[in-house]
């Protein structure tokens, strides 16, 4: 039993990661990024639903220890509320060469479920980021504060559509704060 379901979590992650790539792909992200944007918390403001994210709210990426070019990420989630009791998943992650620091890939479950990311577009200071998967099929607004004014969100997700990606599909989890 164990088994079947260490099974299905790595299957479902599989699935939720996009490595079915849509026919269309992700634009090329817009500019380089600093390695600034591999370290400290990340909130999710908005995002394309995928199985692993399913009933999560409050959901943060933690980048610690980033040094040549490697990094780890701790990923939250809180089931149903941004309160509520928190799944993590442990990833380590790299920076992919000739990429000016905007193409990554990160490894879960031990190395047996791998995914590249893309970062899209940023902030000049680094306030919020976009990220994608190359397929197109999931995208990600993600912010150094858990609330974003809504004058600016309204504008990244012009952003997000101008960029190809059907922003009807968004969700918005709710964050503590």
């Amino acid at each position: 039993m164990r088994a079947l379901s260490l099974t299905a979590v790595i299957a479902a992650a599989v699935l939720s990661t996009g490595l079915a790539y849509a026919a269309t792909m992700a634009p090329q992200p817009a500019k380089p990024v600093t390695p600034q944007v591999y370290s400290g918390r990340w909130y999710e403001i908005a995002r394309i639903p995928n199985q692993m994210q399913r009933d999560c709210e409050g959901a943060t990426s933690e980048f610690r220890n980033f040094a040549d070019g490697q990094f780890r990420v701790v990923q939250t989630c809180h089931k149903g509320s941004p309160t509520g009791p928190a799944q993590t998943f442990n990833a380590n992650g790299r920076i992919l060469p000739a990429s000016n620091n905007a193409k990554l890939r990160m490894s879960f479950f031990g190395g047996v479920v791998s995914q590249e990311y893309w970062i899209l577009d940023r902030a000049d200071d680094n306030a919020w980021a976009i990220m994608a998967t190359p397929g197109g099929n999931y995208v990600w607004l993600l912010s150094r504060r858990p609330v974003m004014d809504a004058a600016t969100r309204a504008r990244i997700v012009a952003r997000i559509s101008a960029l190809g990606f059907n922003t009807d599909r968004l969700q918005y989890p709710q964050q503590a704060g």
